[in-house]
Parts: C-alpha cells; sequence; structure tokens
C-alpha cells in the first residue's frame, strides 16, 4: 500500500482554498454585516450559492481525502466509529451548503432548523473523531495537539450554545468562528501528520534475486 503523503497534502491543499473562499465571501458580503454579531450561515445565506456555500463543500471533500489516507494508513485502518464520525461532519457540512439558514432577523423555516441541526451534528462530530484519532498509533506524535484543540472546541461549542440561549446571541459570530477554527485545525492536525508519513518499504516489491 502507498504511503499517506498525497492524500495529506490534497487535504491541506483543500482546507487552504476552503479558508480562502470564506475571506473571499465575508469581503463580499454587505458590510453591514458584523461578522462578530452573525454567524458564518447568516453571511452564507447573503449571498446564496456563493463562495461560502463552495467553500463548504471543498472542506467536506477535504475531508474525504483526509479519511482516505487514514484508510490507507498502516497501522491500522480507522475504526467504524471514527468512519462514522468523520462521515457525520462531511454530510453535516454538504447539508449545510446545500440548504440555507433563514435570513437575519426573520422567522426560523424547516430548512432554517434543517440546516441548524446539519451544523450541530458536524461540530459535535469532529470533535469526537478528533479524540478517537489520537489513539492511533500513527499520530501518537500528535495526540497531544489532537486532545487540546478537542478540549477547546467543546468549550468553544458550550460557549455558543451560552450565547445562542441564554445570552442573547452575545458574541455567537465570534464564538463560532473560533470554534471553526479549532475544528479545522483537527482537520490540519492529522492532515500534516500524513505528509509526513514516508512510503512504507514493505509497500515496494523487491526485485528478484535482490
Amino acid at each position: 500500500m502507498p504511503g499517506t503523503r498525497s492524500t495529506g497534502l490534497l487535504a491541506l491543499g483543500g482546507i487552504a482554498l476552503a479558508a480562502l473562499l470564506t475571506v473571499i465571501g465575508h469581503l463580499e458580503v454587505n458590510d453591514d454585516l458584523n461578522p462578530w454579531a452573525l454567524t458564518v450561515s447568516d453571511f452564507a445565506v447573503s449571498d446564496r450559492g456563493g463562495v461560502i456555500d463552495v467553500a463548504m463543500v471543498v472542506l467536506a471533500l477535504a475531508t474525504v481525502a483526509l479519511l482516505l489516507g487514514l484508510r490507507r494508513a498502516r497501522p491500522p485502518r480507522p475504526s467504524r466509529p471514527v468512519e462514522l464520525l468523520l462521515g457525520a461532519w462531511v454530510a453535516g457540512l454538504l447539508l449545510a451548503a446545500v440548504v440555507p439558514t433563514n435570513e437575519p432577523g426573520t422567522a426560523m423555516t424547516t430548512a432554517a432548523y434543517l440546516h441548524r441541526y446539519a451544523s450541530v451534528v458536524a461540530f459535535l462530530a469532529l470533535p469526537a473523531a478528533g479524540w478517537l484519532l489520537a489513539r492511533r498509533p500513527d499520530l501518537v506524535p500528535a495526540a497531544r495537539t489532537l486532545r487540546t484543540l478537542v478540549l477547546l472546541s467543546l468549550a468553544l461549542a458550550a460557549a455558543m450554545i451560552w450565547s445562542a440561549y441564554p445570552g442573547d446571541r452575545l458574541l455567537i459570530g465570534l464564538a463560532e468562528r473560533l470554534l471553526i477554527l479549532t475544528e479545522v485545525a483537527v482537520l490540519v492536525t492529522v492532515a500534516l501528520t500524513q505528509t509526513r508519513t514516508p512510503v512504507t518499504p514493505w509497500a515496494v516489491t523487491p526485485a528478484r534475486g535482490a
């Protein structure tokens, strides 16, 4: 089996492209939108089908590349729970990209609720996957970093939940963006580890008589 360097590089490229598209999407939207008070989804719905939606799709595809790399790595293949959790993250991103939230200041629709819960599933699934991935032998060098990022993301998720309900959406945009950065950092950490994974010696067939 080949090493995972190529999938790691592909994932890093996808993550970088998604980040660039997200920044462009923020710069292109109406200047009246406040990034500290409004979520990324609020920005995306103001430019339906724009670059922020594309960024979510690209990030989902980058995660698929990462998962392929984990399947190639030895030892061992990712456990079933890890595959399911990463799959939930990918599905949540894709659903959130396709199904928009409501416009800021308007009543929640069925589509908006679907968008919200897809996002919640994604935000919770990735930290859980990151915690399990920290147990893998090939990710031992990054285990402490992964666990730290997971704990930080859970704290930020709690802050976002507080802001969404008793906090009257105070700085919800800031909390969400910090949460996204932390969770994407989990993906980056795994991808960087993959890029440092050499092709294993047994992957090369020796010549006859060697």
